[in-house]
């Protein structure tokens, strides 16, 4: 009778503990509460609201004990000082484009993208197993963060002109909002570039203030007005073949944060990295369509530009690492990684593209007219 007892009061105590136990590890579990600085216009849904997404993953992935707020450009610190407010501990927390810091250093860009770079896969594919990250890591240690990538726009356009280029003495004295290396490299032929955050481009263009402007591509363009004040729209951006974002964490905000809280945010940035260009592919096509219905005059840039912009960029490679140990030490690896993936793409993805495209064109047409039967 009292072993029975016994066994009984047992079982329930086993009971209500085994229930409890769940409850009191969420009970002990820290309560995070972080500041996100984002470089992007709040009026923007895919590139900002990234941002706003991760956090909400975040907080769904740890029951709401981890909590990131997210805040735009001039709301704690200027959009290209995002980098500095995570490194000095301002902000715990960023959502920017690396490039943007190439004044710091130009081994920046290589997070991004730099001219006549990768594709947005290639790109991805480099960060995560062809050994990028390990090297931009190393890197941005020296800045007391860690980096994750964490959205790309995939290739963009050349952005918009009020005067058409038709060869490259056009560029000379263009002044041109544009960001990363590509400036430096404009700058070779005589343009004028300057880095303006997205939310200062559109009255620089409508005042004059520039000739011309590039940000993203149709559905961002489109929400900013550029097609307004400008009319020729330029493409492609060989500057910008797949421009990955990333946020940087402080390192010692990192390594004190749970080892389940870091998993959470890891998983988030790289379900931000592949949704931020799903959004954009699914968006571009029909705000290229109705841009292009609205006036605008879609340009190709013409060979001849192309071919001088190429030539100026592998003079900029080779002079920057020719004086910086930093940048030649990633961009060695990176670029025998980028011919190694042009040879893959150019065996497989491009003959598939270059076959879909012309079949696609081919069905487009009308098919030609009978000629009348006539009779013997």
């Amino acid at each position: 009778m009292e072993r029975r007892k016994f066994l009984r009061q047992a079982g329930a105590g086993l009971a209500v503990g085994g229930l409890a136990a769940p409850a009191i590890v969420r009970a002990q579990s820290p309560q995070i509460k972080w500041r996100l600085a984002s470089s992007f216009p709040k009026s923007l849904d895919t590139i900002y609201a990234t941002a706003e997404n991760i956090a909400k993953r975040v907080s769904a992935g740890t029951g709401g004990r981890f909590q990131i707020q997210v805040f735009g450009p001039g709301e704690l610190v200027p959009a290209f000082q995002v980098l500095d407010a995570v490194k000095d501990g301002t902000v715990e927390i960023g959502h920017s484009a690396s490039y943007y810091y190439v004044g710091k250093d130009p081994t920046f860009a290589l997070d991004t993208t730099i001219p006549f770079g990768m594709n947005s896969r290639q790109q991805a594919a480099w960060m995560y197993h062809g050994g990028g990250l390990e090297l931009m890591r190393e890197f941005f240690r020296e800045y007391n963060i860690i980096q994750f990538p964490a959205g790309n726009t995939g290739a963009q356009m050349g952005g918009w002109h009020r005067k058409e280029i038709k060869t490259v003495k056009d560029l000379k004295g263009l002044k041109i909002r544009i960001a990363g290396m590509a400036g430096q490299v404009l700058a070779k032929l005589g343009a004028v570039p300057q880095q303006l955050p997205g939310g200062e481009i559109y009255p620089a263009l409508e005042k004059g203030t520039i000739d011309a402007a590039e940000w993203v591509g149709p559905y961002d363009d489109e929400k900013l007005g550029f097609q307004k004040v400008a009319k020729y729209y330029y493409y492609p951006a060989w500057w910008e073949g797949g421009p990955q974002l990333s946020i940087y964490v402080n390192i010692k905000q990192w390594e004190a944060l749970p080892k389940e809280f870091q998993s959470v945010l890891e998983t988030a940035c790289a379900e931000a990295n592949i949704d931020m260009q799903a959004r954009y592919d699914a968006k571009n096509p029909a705000a290229l369509k109705r841009l292009v219905a609205g006036g605008a005059q879609l340009r190709p840039y013409p060979r001849a530009v192309m071919e001088a912009c190429r030539a100026a960029t592998e003079e900029l490679y080779a002079e920057i690492s020719a004086k910086n140990a930093k940048f030649k030490k990633v961009f060695d690896a990176w670029s025998k990684f980028r011919d190694d993936q042009r040879l893959w793409f150019r065996v497989a993805e491009k003959g598939f593209d270059d076959f879909a495209a012309l079949s696609s064109q081919a069905a487009a047409r009308p098919a030609p007219a009978k000629a009348p039967a006539t009779k013997p």
